[in-house]
């Protein structure tokens, strides 16, 4: 079995799902003939044909449009934006109709569909190409919104949300499309959603994060060990509806919590997780609550880029904090 990297993951998933299911379509700016931005899509157009992998209009408004109809007759669309910011114009389709079917229909109708979103920064691309918009969709009832971390996390989790009957945003962190590479069975087996993994237990502090952050973390819980400090990591991979057990459990035994994620501080996803540590686990929790997240501010151009992101050491730096309280 060769090992493959997180994008040719993607790619392997939607040829598993379309070979086994002909109601699932890819749809998207340049996903057909080019194989997509990225080359997420590279050789299903020509396997597939282009009635099954369309390319579409410069529109993503209308991509939108066609991906929420696509759903209600019976397909399983998979659409792509290409990059993170140019999700706005298909805000109204996915708010508006895709996340309120099952709740419009009172349960007769749902939207099954998928909308494949490369995210996030540190491929040094300019402004549009480089936000992590995720705490946008996590407010909006009737949406999943997952993001995978790994090579085999990609793989399962995109089989599994092309599968579920409602509609999912699928983030994809591009700064680790091609980063590292994974041994990933290509057997149809799909991953859970609406659960956390544990990617590695500890005792003394819990690091909680998603996507591209979970390698700085798994890095940083490693420098921890080396101060004695043993640090759990917890990948939360679908955001909503979020597994909050799972956090819960683990603060019951360490006491102690760092939250790490690039968007913006405030206002981002950790604030609820931070939020709900205060309403249903205050009495387990001998420190405060740290988060290290990016800064408020649209990420900077190329040379602070880097500076913006959370790094191992101010991950660090939080935990070294938590684990000295109390």
């Amino acid at each position: 079995m060769a090992a493959i990297t997180l994008i040719e993951a993607i790619t392997q998933a939607l040829a598993w799902e379309m070979k086994h299911d002909d109601t699932v379509v890819v749809l998207g700016e340049d996903v057909g003939v080019n194989g997509g931005v990225f080359r997420a899509t590279a050789g299903l157009q020509q396997t597939f044909g282009s009635e099954r992998v369309l390319d579409t209009p410069l529109d993503e408004t209308t991509i939108a449009g066609l991906t929420v109809g696509l759903a209600s007759q019976g397909f399983k669309p998979v659409a792509e934006a290409q990059f993170d910011g140019f999700m706005y114009p298909m805000v109204d389709h996915i708010v508006c109709h895709a996340a309120r079917f099952r709740y419009r229909t009172r349960g007769r109708l749902t939207c099954p569909m998928v909308l494949r979103v490369p995210w996030g920064g540190g491929i040094r691309a300019p402004e549009h190409h480089s936000e992590a918009n995720e705490s946008i969709f996590t407010n909006v009832p009737g949406l999943r919104v997952v993001m995978p971390s790994s090579p085999q996390r990609a793989y399962g989790l995109l089989l599994a949300a092309i599968r579920d009957p409602d509609p999912v945003i699928f983030f994809e962190p591009k700064r680790i499309y091609r980063q590292y590479k994974e041994e990933v069975p290509d057997d149809g087996e799909a991953l859970p959603l609406d659960v956390c993994f544990v990617l590695r237990d500890g005792s003394d502090v819990t690091l909680v994060t998603w996507g591209a952050q979970v390698k700085e973390t798994l890095e940083a819980a490693d420098k921890l060990a080396e101060q004695g400090i043993s640090a759990e990591v917890i990948d939360v991979a679908t955001l909503t509806p979020l597994d909050f057990d799972t956090i819960k459990e683990s603060v019951a035994k360490t006491g102690r919590c760092v939250i790490v994620h690039e968007a913006a501080k405030t206002a981002g996803f950790g604030a609820e997780i931070a939020a709900r540590l205060s309403e249903e686990s205050m009495f387990d929790l001998v420190a405060p609550v740290e988060r290290v997240t990016g800064y408020d501010t649209h990420i900077p151009l190329f040379r602070l880029e880097m500076k913006y992101l959370p790094s191992v050491d101010k991950i660090v730096a939080a935990a070294q904090r938590v684990a000295a309280a109390g």
